[in-house]
């Protein structure tokens, strides 16, 4: 028996009947001869671990821009923070593991520099700019795996998922909508960890709710909404909290957009990110030749300064906008002033 023919008896055998089984997979846009050692979920993580987007979340901010600090969360550590809940809750109600984790590792490779500051930033500049669109258009066309086409390839349910991690849209499968609800899982809890680590925030401060339904530290946090969803959800066509549970996480997502995400020095922060990015933009605007960019074509420096990280957009801003000591020269005679620095 081959890899691929054993691999989909075990799922037969073990994943629920709301599992997306491999072989029912909707498949890819450009047909591909089936891997002899790798289901299609499994290629699809292989891919996105080995893409630039993936290696560049390393240095892009979560919440706290430029931090002080080696401990605070960046894109990346929120993705694996992320692919580790989704793996731990599919397994738990008998899911497709590697689609799970395909998802939650891709879900984030369009986010802008500055985190959520960044995205409002083009936002405000284009109109119409959302991180997951982004990241489906970065697996879709900007990333390359084949020189026969644009995009890295992925499955169907792959893509879905990435796309429908946050907005209205639901992911189709239930795999997609753990990604989805786990990520809610991290980001909350990893930013209440780096605003107390800021000094932005004490624990005893957040809503007795939350304490008495949720606990008092992560790891109560963590234990109660991952064993409240497999309580929930185990055995239902539905990836879910329990109604109480539900309602503690969603008044401490209220309590920390009041308090930490609308009212405190990292969105203080967001008015020199707007100046720094669409300054860029601008810039970029006017001097299309410079950059290989088609005049008229702005969705070329969208996705050019979406790709960013926080350390090459600061260092693109004082390249074009700040004055170089080596460069100042005596206004009135003429002089170079290179020795005075």
């Amino acid at each position: 028996m081959s890899f691929f023919d054993s691999f989909l008896e075990l799922e037969k055998q073990y994943l629920s009947p709301y599992a997306q089984k491999t072989n029912l997979s909707l498949g890819r846009i450009h047909d591909e001869e089936i891997s002899s050692f790798t289901t299609c979920y499994q290629e699809d993580r292989m891919r996105i671990i080995n893409s630039k987007a993936f290696r560049r979340l390393k240095s892009k901010t979560q919440v706290f821009i430029a931090p002080k600090g080696d401990h605070y969360r960046t894109r990346l550590t929120h993705v694996l923070e992320v692919a580790q809940i989704s793996r731990t809750v599919a397994r738990a109600l008998h899911l497709n593991e590697d689609l799970a984790e395909a998802i939650a590792l891709g879900h984030d490779l369009g986010h802008t520099p500055f985190g959520h500051a960044g995205e409002a930033a083009l936002h405000r500049l284009v109109g119409d700019f959302y991180h997951n669109e982004q990241s489906l258009k970065v697996v879709d066309k900007l990333e390359e795996y084949s020189s026969d086409y644009a995009g890295l390839n992925l499955t169907y349910e792959v893509r879905d998922g990435i796309l429908n991690h946050t907005g209205k849209n639901q992911p189709k499968t239930l795999e997609g909508r753990v990604v989805r609800i786990s990520d809610r899982i991290a980001y909350l809890n990893h930013d209440v960890e780096d605003a107390i680590r800021a000094g932005l925030l004490e624990e005893n401060r957040l809503p007795q709710e939350v304490t008495r339904v949720l606990g008092r530290n992560r790891q109560s946090r963590f234990k109660v909404m991952i064993e409240d969803i497999i309580e929930a959800s185990l055995d239902k066509n539905v990836v879910a909290m329990g109604s109480e549970v539900g309602k503690a996480t969603d008044l401490l997502r209220d309590f920390l957009f009041e308090h930490i995400y609308l009212d405190s020095v990292a969105k203080q922060e967001e008015t020199k990110v707007y100046g720094v990015i669409s300054l860029l933009y601008n810039f970029y605007k006017d001097n299309p030749d410079e950059f290989r960019l088609q005049a008229g074509r702005e969705v070329e420096i969208t996705d050019y300064i979406a790709g960013m990280t926080d350390r090459f957009a600061i260092d693109e801003f004082q390249k074009r906008f700040l004055p170089s000591a080596w460069d100042l020269v005596d206004l009135e005679g003429g002089e170079d002033n290179r020795s005075l620095f």
